[in-house]
């Protein structure tokens, strides 16, 4: 798995013109394709009476997955200039989708490639983007008297706790990155005085 990844802030679509010709490009994140391709249908719902909606997805932290659509503008002028921007922006787990309503001025193929890859760019400055670090996922179970302070010191200490349960005992899991575990174990140890469970789990990826 790679340590990390960059991905897009949040939601939302930026208007560019070009020669009369508007340019809606909508960025979102998407954990797998399918939602990435349901993105892409919501969006030509949206905009069915558009020129073209054009599209280009990125998933896997190792961007396994590259996909891109012209949607009938002439090959290699839309989807694959949008895919190439988000490669360039180093962008996973992220679909983009390039709305065109003709302005009755033909742009010619260099003037879509510069137009669609550029849409794409100046979204991501407007939207933000963000990175993701792969953690160790944790659980800490530890008895219901140490478990306020416990959970205010992995808080305070910028610990990703990422759930608290409470039964017979109370179970706290957090995300560590794999070079603090041992670390991390001999600082509970301490903490509790030796009586918290510790048990490490799978991968997953958190904000950095």
């Amino acid at each position: 798995m790679q340590d990390e990844y960059r991905t897009v802030a949040r939601a939302g679509v930026h208007e560019t013109e070009v020669n009369r010709s508007r340019f809606l490009c909508a960025l979102a994140p998407a954990g797998t394709e399918r939602e990435a391709q349901e993105f892409v249908a919501a969006v030509r719902r949206e905009h069915g009476d558009a020129s073209h909606n054009c599209w280009a997805y990125v998933i896997g932290a190792d961007a396994a997955v590259q996909k891109a659509s012209d949607d009938g503008e002439p090959g290699g002028t839309a989807g694959v200039p949008m895919l190439q921007m988000l490669l360039r922006r180093d962008m996973r787990y992220v679909v983009a989708v390039v709305t065109r309503y003709y302005g009755g001025v033909k742009l010619g193929a260099g003037g879509l490639i510069r137009a669609y890859g550029g849409a794409v760019g100046e979204a991501l400055d407007e939207l933000g983007t963000l990175t993701r670090r792969r953690f160790r996922l944790a659980t800490v179970t530890v008895d219901h008297q140490r478990a306020g302070k416990l959970e205010n010191d992995l808080r305070g200490g910028g610990r990703d706790v990422r759930d608290v349960r409470y039964g017979e005992a109370v179970t706290i899991e957090l995300g560590l990155p794999d070079a603090e575990v041992a670390d991390f174990r001999a600082w509970l140890a301490d903490a509790t005085a030796g009586t918290a469970g510790f048990e490490t789990g799978g991968e997953a990826y958190g904000d950095a």
